[in-house]
């Protein structure tokens, strides 16, 4: 099944096992579900340019290397309401050219209908990003994208 495209908010998630991850020209957000009352202490998190881990208790949730590259000392995560970690990391390259297909590079790809959700909700960033001032609120971006271009 689809993940909804979220007008409200803009985000476009691409759903896991352990949670959902989503972006924007600039960032990538990863949102992984823990055992409620889990404690900072439970979480070991490692965040390097290419590379991600996650362990919860010492259980690996996530491990490996990433689609493309970020900024690893602007990498944060915190733990929300002790029920879920969210991760967010800096884009290296920060346009709608830059559309993640996947969290890493081998696993947890966008199927081609998020993907393309992906795409469009990155370009409408841009065009707001672009043009300050215009309301872009109620554009609808039509046909396939791919780096941030109509095909």
């Amino acid at each position: 099944m689809s993940a909804p495209f979220e007008e409200r908010s803009g985000v476009v998630p691409c759903a896991t096992p352990w949670g959902q991850w989503y972006q924007t020209l600039e960032e990538v957000f990863i949102e992984v579900q823990v055992p409620p009352g889990t404690r900072a202490q439970d979480i070991q998190c490692g965040l390097q340019s290419r590379h991600v881990a996650l362990a919860v208790g010492g259980r690996e949730i996530l491990k490996g290397k990433l689609f493309d590259s970020t900024i690893a000392d602007e990498g944060t995560w915190t733990l929300e309401d002790r029920k879920m970690v969210r991760i967010v990391l800096t884009k290296t390259k920060r346009d709608a050219a830059n559309c993640w297909t996947s969290l890493l590079e081998s696993e947890y790809a966008a199927d081609p209908w998020v993907q393309d959700q992906m795409q469009r909700k990155l370009t409408l960033e841009r065009f707001q990003k672009e043009n300050p001032g215009f309301d872009f609120s109620g554009a609808e971006i039509s046909g396939n994208y791919t780096k941030g271009l109509k095909l």
